[in-house]
């Protein structure tokens, strides 16, 4: 438990480490725009996000746990070991006697950072998904309140650490480490590569096996086949187009099969819904932070770090958690009546986010109003506004409210509606949507950069208009609101597959009960019978 704590704790470290300044390293140092760093951020988060799922297939199908964990580990190091030479001060160390510095050539900078960057995306997938993964866990058999309560508790513990580790990291690399504070990534990870050789052959855990990603697809692609060659079939219309893929209709694939990918695809529109809730959710990291490296961030004389306000929109976690977990047990234990529906949480959460949004760019309004101000970032002098980075906190907050309501109901959704083999494949498909959400949010950035002429993301924010950026994605996210609240009624039954998951695992049980009690009666009477003619 020590080491895989340790290897946790250092992964967050090493991943974090990478994206808290990495828009103020990619906007500084490297000269990048504002909506080219921000895209860069996100496509690194999202990377991460889907990377786990394909590694774990690849890990399960082809070369094998072990292996792809140490391949992944070796390519993690070598990622991480990238960026500091990114972020060396070659000019400060290497000035010939000729007084001419050696610095390192932007080309040969944009090579490494993006290698680094690739490498350690990859190596982080390939140790998120075979360390501990969240389908390892024991939970078959649970009720919809235990179910419930894990998840909010694995959620709350990971926000935790990720508080800790962001309140270090982004101190250490603004206010100390500066240019070399890419080192606590490369320090982080040679940390959990140790704790994972210590205890190698306990940190590998295999969650159980069941249906597969390609099976469903093949299910998927066999039925729009069948479908496109409809004219093939001897039998009459069926009552669902993916019926078409079982084998007495013409297809390939077992009634099974068939009938348990048509309970994963009830969960398509909730993956699909969750696209644009994660895309404002990844705002933090990106247009926020970049609204907040353009505000005051003098306290006192003392320069706060800018990621210091992600701990705002963790706080929330912290906090409502320990509270819903409350409400819910006394609902349970007092009342007798059930806890919030897991739809209405979802629905409130998606709701705080559009209003996060919105404040975001009332906000920038506000921002935007106040004079501007000199102010120094890793050796730079910017121009900023003279508004106080706090009053930037309530996006922050909403954002955080919305994640303490969302992400833990989701995960139970798409834990208890799918069956027993297939609830694996449902929660890589919910990391799919996380990932996606990611990128979406990247495309959105790029897209309105284009169609705007740079002026709703600027690379100067007085000059340009980031708040109706803000504007139409709080739009777009209250339609997506609205319509996950008109189909919200397709999730609210959450305790029927598991109804019969444990009526089913207590018939088994009473099966292999009987089954071993006849064996003990007959193999009573074979010996009874053998004594008897060996009298």
């Amino acid at each position: 438990m020590v080491c895989v704590l340790l290897a946790e704790l250092c992964e967050r470290f090493t991943f974090f480490g990478i994206v808290c300044n990495m828009i103020l390293f990619c906007t500084v140092k490297l000269g990048y725009d504002n909506y080219q760093a921000a895209t860069m951020n996100l496509a690194f988060v999202g990377g991460s996000t889907l990377t786990p799922v394909f590694l774990g297939w690849f890990a399960e199908t082809c070369l094998g746990r072990n292996k792809v964990l140490y391949l992944c580990a070796l390519l993690h190091f070598f990622g991480t070991a990238m960026l500091p030479v990114v972020a060396f001060p070659f000019e400060d160390f290497y000035v010939d006697t000729h007084h001419v510095t050696h610095a390192l050539g932007r080309r040969h900078q944009l090579i490494l950072f993006y290698t680094g960057l690739l490498a350690a995306a990859l190596g982080l997938g390939g140790i998120r998904a075979i360390l501990c993964p969240l389908g390892a866990y024991n939970l078959q058999g649970r009720d919809q309140h235990q179910l419930r309560s894990f998840f909010n508790w694995f959620y709350w513990w990971v926000n935790l650490n990720s508080t800790v580790v962001f309140l270090g990291i982004a101190y250490i690399q603004q206010s100390i480490a500066k240019n070399l504070g890419f080192l606590i990534p490369f320090t982080s990870i040679l940390l959990a590569l140790i704790a994972i050789h210590m205890a190698r052959n306990n940190l590998t855990f295999c969650p159980k096996n069941g249906g597969s990603l390609l099976t469903m697809m093949g299910v998927l692609l066999n039925s729009l086949k069948m479908c496109c060659l409809r004219y093939r079939h001897l039998g009459g219309d069926v009552a669902d187009c993916l019926d078409r893929a079982k084998e007495n209709n013409g297809g390939r694939y077992s009634e099974a099969h068939v009938e348990s990918v048509k309970v994963l695809v009830r969960l398509f529109p909730l993956f699909g819904l969750q696209l644009l809730y994660r895309a404002c959710v990844t705002q933090i990291p990106s247009s926020y932070y970049i609204q907040t490296m353009n505000s005051n961030l003098n306290l006192k004389g003392n320069l706060l770090p800018i990621a210091a306000l992600n701990v705002a929109g963790m706080v929330p976690v912290l906090v409502l958690t320990p509270l819903l977990e409350c409400v819910a047990a006394c609902s349970l234990s007092l009342r007798g009546r059930p806890p919030p529906a897991t739809t209405t949480l979802i629905v409130a959460g998606h709701a705080c986010a559009a209003a996060s949004v919105l404040v975001a760019g009332l906000s920038e309004l506000c921002r935007k109003g106040h004079p501007l101000v000199e102010q120094a970032l890793l050796g730079k002098v910017l121009h900023v506004s003279s508004m106080a980075c706090f009053q930037l906190a309530p996006q922050y907050i909403l954002l955080g409210v919305a994640e303490a309501l969302v992400t833990p109901a989701c995960s139970l959704v798409s834990f208890c509606l799918p069956p027993g083999s297939l609830r694996g494949i449902s929660l890589h498909l919910l990391a799919l949507s996380y990932g996606g959400g990611c990128f979406l949010g990247a495309l959105i950035i790029q897209l309105l950069y284009l169609l705007s002429g740079g002026n709703f993301y600027p690379n100067d924010l007085s000059d340009g208009n980031l708040e109706w950026f803000f504007f139409l994605l709080a739009a777009l996210m209250t339609v997506n609101t609205l319509v996950f609240w008109r189909i919200s009624h397709r999730y609210q039954d959450l305790s029927r597959q598991l109804d019969q998951d444990i009526s089913s695992s207590s018939h088994l049980d009473e099966k292999l009960q009987l089954h071993k009690s006849c064996l003990r009666f007959y193999d009573t009477v074979e010996w009874s019978y053998t004594m008897e003619t060996t009298l």
